[in-house]
């Protein structure tokens, strides 16, 4: 029996554009500066926190909470109708589970989000948990969400298989002492070398699980 802990956005789904373009939009409308390596460090945050970067490093002048809000209104839509799973995550989670293995999902991305999509792709039952960085109160750039989450599946934190497309929150489940698994999308196709280099195995699709 294996334990995988599944980053959401980018890995399960195919949401990132909607993510990234999200993200982008609300810096423009708050006439932010900010580098081209934003998205890389922003994604692993969770809305809060992200809202955070933006007003402590871009210049950001609204509140935290006016920010997140503004992040929700844009983003609900898109993941309760119409951002699709990527190639294969269904059957191979189905797979998975079918041989006995606990699927589990970590994501910097809030339940308002998660659980619809997750519903509405038939997919959030074959999962013993789901959850947002927010249950923890602190998000993926951050090694113990990592331990916290291996001790809550009942599991040594060596044993858990992580699975995420950001560099950066592999990186950090690398130090948290996990197992992990790069996972290819194209919002981080550049990073790709990187990750392959860091990570325990590097996958470009969810077939190559089985």
């Amino acid at each position: 029996m294996k334990t995988y802990l599944f980053d959401f956005d980018g890995t399960l789904v195919d949401s990132m554009p909607t993510y990234g373009g999200m993200m982008l939009r609300i810096l423009d409308e708050e006439h932010a500066t900010y580098g081209e390596d934003i998205l890389k460090i922003i994604t692993p945050l969770g809305y809060a926190l992200t809202a955070e970067y933006f007003i402590e490093h871009c210049g950001v002048q609204k509140p935290r909470e006016a920010l997140v809000a503004r992040m929700t209104e844009i983003a609900k839509e898109a993941y309760a109708t119409r951002i699709p799973a990527k190639p294969h995550v269904p059957e191979v989670l189905r797979a998975l589970k079918q041989r006995g293995c606990s699927l589990n999902v970590l994501t910097a991305s809030p339940h308002t989000m998660l659980d619809p999509c997750l519903k509405r792709l038939g997919i959030f039952d074959l999962f013993d948990h789901v959850w947002s960085c927010e249950d923890f109160g602190t998000g993926k750039s951050d090694p113990a969400i990592y331990r916290a989450a291996a001790k809550r599946m009942g599991a040594d934190v060596k044993d858990v298989i992580f699975l995420d497309d950001n560099y950066n929150a592999d990186k950090t489940a690398k130090e948290a002492g996990m197992t992990v698994y790069g996972v290819y999308d194209e919002s981080s196709a550049e990073y790709a070398t990187e990750m392959k280099a860091l990570c325990d195995r590097y996958i470009c699709d969810f077939n190559e699980l089985i």
